[in-house]
């Protein structure tokens, strides 16, 4: 696939220091884009910002679950041309045990950041016609798993709130999208090991056949939907399912 598109192109991706977001970074500088990238950890962070290719990047380090830093944010971002929301925890919690904190926690990053993050450059005139917006959902929401009431029902609001999006965007030329991977090599599925049951992640494994996925694979799935190869695709979930 012909990737010239995106020379020269401005993306802000958030979720930047690590997994899928640092390998879109990685890719799309060596593709031509400008890129902002944020994360929480800085170290990480900047050890991305070190590894990009090309000049003109911008790194911002903060917590999108802080509206004062998404304003910063925003402030400090150009007309995009292109957005990938990476940020994102995961969660394993049975429902009996669900309380207020929980909802908040997974939420306040899965859900809310990305929608006011997006609202706000709407509002500031900071998303180019013509651009394409980008969540990160999970193939969870089509195969639940046990403990995973939150994380899944956070990613299906995302879903919801994409294809909305798309539709109120279509007159600017403004695309929405989501893509849905499966079991990626990152820390946090890493992590998830811990707190979710053998059952499950066995299940999980088990259930793509191509088997797991990496964090290129991902990227370069993004790319496409950046890049003017996907101009005719909106309100759309890409299931990257193995």
């Amino acid at each position: 696939m012909d990737f010239n598109s995106l020379q020269n192109k401005k993306i802000l991706i958030t979720g930047a220091s690590s997994g899928i977001g640092r390998e879109t970074a990685y890719l799309l500088s060596g593709l031509g884009c400008r890129l902002v990238i944020n994360g929480t950890n800085e170290p990480r962070l900047s050890s991305t910002f070190e590894s990009l290719h090309g000049e003109g990047h911008i790194q911002f380090t903060g917590d999108l679950t802080d509206e004062i830093i998404i304003t910063k944010l925003v402030g400090i971002s150009p007309a995009l041309d292109g957005i990938v929301h990476c940020a994102g925890i995961t969660s394993h919690l049975p429902t009996q045990f669900v309380k207020t904190q929980n909802i908040y926690s997974v939420f306040d990053l899965n859900y809310k950041a990305p929608v006011l993050l997006t609202s706000m450059l709407l509002k500031k005139k900071k998303i180019n016609k013509g651009a394409s917006i980008l969540f990160i959902s999970s193939v969870a929401t089509q195969n639940p798993y046990f403990g995973g009431s939150l994380y899944i029902s956070s990613k299906s609001a995302l879903e919801g709130y994409s294809k909305t999006l798309a539709l109120e965007l279509a007159g600017k030329g403004i695309r929405s999208n989501c893509i849905s991977p499966g079991y990626v090599k990152t820390s946090m599925t890493a992590a998830a090991r811990e707190t979710i049951s053998d059952e499950s992640m066995d299940r999980i494994e088990n259930d793509q056949i191509l088997g797991a996925g990496e964090p290129i694979d991902v990227a370069k799935t993004i790319a496409y939907f950046l890049s003017d190869a996907s101009k005719w695709v909106t309100g759309t979930n890409l299931i990257l399912g193995g």
